[in-house]
This record gives C-alpha cells, structure tokens and sequence, in this order.
C-alpha cells in the first residue's frame, strides 16, 4: 500500500423504511437501475426492504422514509430512525403530507373499523389481539411526530429524482431537484 495514498473514504449507512403507505417509494428507489451499483460503492444498507434487518443501527447517517403515521408501531420506528439517523429524509406524498392513506382523517376510527369487519349476520367483531398495531386516530405525515430534515416530494418521486437527490447529499450539496424531477403520477 502507497504510505502517501489517502485513506479510503467512509461508507454512509443508510436505513430505509416504510409506514402507512404503498410501497411505491421504495419501487422507485430500484428505478435508479444500474446507478444502484454506482450507490453500493459509496454507502452501506441497514435496515431497508433489501437487507431485510428489522432496526435502525445506531449512528446510520441517512434514514429514509416514506409513507404517514398510522399506528403506534410506525411511531415508534419513526422514533427509532429519528434517534438513530444523523439525517432523516421524508420520502414522497405520504410522508410528507399524509397521501392518500390521510383520506380517512375526516372519519371517525370506529366506524371504519365498524364497516372493515361488519360480518353479515354475525354483527362487528374488531380484532384485540396484541400483535396488531394500535391505530391512530389520523394519520400523520412524519415531521408531525419528529424533526424532518428534508423533503423529498413526489408520489412516488421517480427513480431519477431520487438518484438527483441522494447524489447531491452525498457530495455535501443541498439537494435540489429542477422541474422535471418532480410529478404526481
């Protein structure tokens, strides 16, 4: 090894998760193609769909998460990613502002839940069992329950987007994203 030849440059350790949301983030996340390559050269993945690991390491420097609050257990992996993450990234309308999982703010819990498990002839019979999260009574986008330190909008924001975003972090920029990066579908 050449004695005057710099160290090699830390890996980031980025954590990913998603709450009340569909997924679709996190599918345009795989939309950067290749570029994932390019990405796995210059940060390690924690907790995230790919490594399937079920907690935040402490001392991840990126967190990122889509989808709203909905439930006690999204909470308290928000409130995970918050303490363990150095940067916490908002990902998508959801997390953002709700989505579409916050349609139901406007209805009363009990009787969405009254209609989700009315069993004709059988009246309702909501489920008490410990293992299913307690839900909230709106959902919430994350900045809400903890401090968001960027937003990355879309729904989803495209693989692109994302890319833009993540490369500009990466090399200490504030991300921008120009017109074109950011839609609705």
């Amino acid at each position: 090894m050449n004695a005057s030849a710099p160290p090699p440059k830390r890996k980031l350790l980025v954590a990913t998760t998603s709450l009340a949301g569909c997924f679709g983030c996190h599918m345009s996340f795989l939309d950067i193609d290749e570029r994932i390559l390019d990405l796995v050269e210059l940060v390690d993945f924690d907790r995230s769909p790919i490594t399937d690991i079920k907690h935040c390491s402490p001392n991840c420097d990126l967190g990122i998460i889509e989808g709203g609050v909905c439930n006690a257990e999204n909470v308290h992996v928000l409130h995970e990613f918050r303490k363990n993450c150095k940067i916490l990234i908002a990902m998508g309308a959801c997390a953002i502002n709700g989505g579409l999982p916050a349609q139901r703010n406007s209805l009363d819990i009990r009787d969405i839940l009254a209609a989700v498990y009315a069993q004709p002839g059988r009246g309702v019979h909501i489920p008490n069992d410990p293992e299913i999260p307690l839900l909230l009574n709106e959902v919430h986008p994350l900045h809400e329950v903890v401090k968001i330190d960027y937003f990355l909008p879309g729904c989803p924001p495209s693989g692109d987007a994302i890319w833009k975003f993540l490369t500009d972090l990466l090399a200490g920029r504030t991300p921008t994203l120009g017109h074109g990066l950011i839609h609705y579908d």
